[in-house]
């Protein structure tokens, strides 16, 4: 019975978190588990390096087709402690920035297709690059999708500044530096761990422009959402925060106004950082994902 108690309990403080901390808890939850099932198949005389390649991404697109769950799941396993903290941290600071101006579903999207990009491009990559010739190994980790959602922020509001250490540096010049660290160090050992970063960074920038223009290129993945909604999100009438501006405003419905608002404070972003905004626009924008 207290066993019980304490599960509901951890079910309902998870449906609490944002989707951020939903994607932490799922991440450490599927880092933690293989280390006991290590011990379980260890004890029955189980290849355990067999059982896990069913779910890491491996450079081979006749077994892609086999595999194509691996285009996921891959994206929930670490190869150590470091690595996932790295990500984690990351990810939850990118979120924060995210989640300012998007829904968490919008979120979610561009989440997963960071990582399917990514994957895409380490499995082209190493069937491509003469340099691969001959090695297969397997990809995993969150960091594509983490790329993705830091990228796209770093697209969709350069100007906006965060501070690092004791200075404020704008995002775009933090997007740069980390794609040009991700180049420079593919020679260097992980190769296909830098080109997947390399596959997000590229997704999140297109997203983001796109959005811009009115498309959201995620609406491919917005059927998936449907079968994952009840696990990772409340039920809300509209998560959606704040939009991308309408390409018709004569279509708006009435409030038409209060989205001109909203379009006029992000594009302010966009030009000179959340930090130009005023009290009251803040609180405006603030109020503005609350209603919705």
């Amino acid at each position: 019975m207290g066993l019980m108690n304490t599960f509901n309990n951890f079910k309902y403080k998870f449906k609490r978190f944002s989707i951020a901390e939903k994607l932490i808890v799922v991440n450490v939850f599927f880092f933690v588990v293989p280390f006991f099932l290590q011990t379980l198949f260890y004890l029955f005389k189980i290849p355990s390096a067999s059982f896990f390649s069913w779910f890491e991404l491996l450079p081979n697109l006749d077994l892609i087709f086999y595999r194509p769950w691996t285009l996921i799941t891959y994206g929930f396993l670490h190869g150590g402690f470091s690595h996932i903290l790295w990500n984690m941290l990351l990810l939850f600071f990118a979120s924060r920035l995210y989640l300012n101006l998007f829904s968490e579903r919008q979120f979610l999207k561009n989440f997963f297709l960071g990582i399917i990009t990514g994957g895409l491009v380490f499995l082209i990559s190493y069937n491509v690059f003469p340099v691969f010739n001959g090695i297969f190994p397997p990809l995993v980790g969150s960091s594509a999708g983490v790329m993705s959602i830091l990228i796209f922020v770093a697209t969709y509001t350069p100007n906006q500044e965060v501070r690092v250490v004791f200075f404020n540096i704008k995002l775009q010049y933090i997007g740069i530096a980390l794609v040009i660290l991700d180049v420079l160090q593919i020679p260097n050992g992980n190769a296909g761990g830098r080109l997947a970063h390399l596959g997000g960074a590229l997704i999140g920038f297109i997203y983001a422009n796109q959005l811009q223009k009115g498309n959201d290129i995620g609406a491919v993945l917005d059927r998936m959402w449907g079968y994952v909604n009840s696990f990772f999100v409340l039920n809300k009438k509209n998560n959606l925060r704040t939009v991308h501006r309408s390409k018709n405003r004569s279509k708006q419905n009435p409030s038409n106004l209060q989205q001109e608002e909203i379009d006029t404070i992000l594009d302010k972003i966009s030009k000179s950082g959340y930090e130009s905004l005023t009290q009251k626009e803040k609180d405006f924008l603030f109020k503005a994902g609350k209603n919705n």
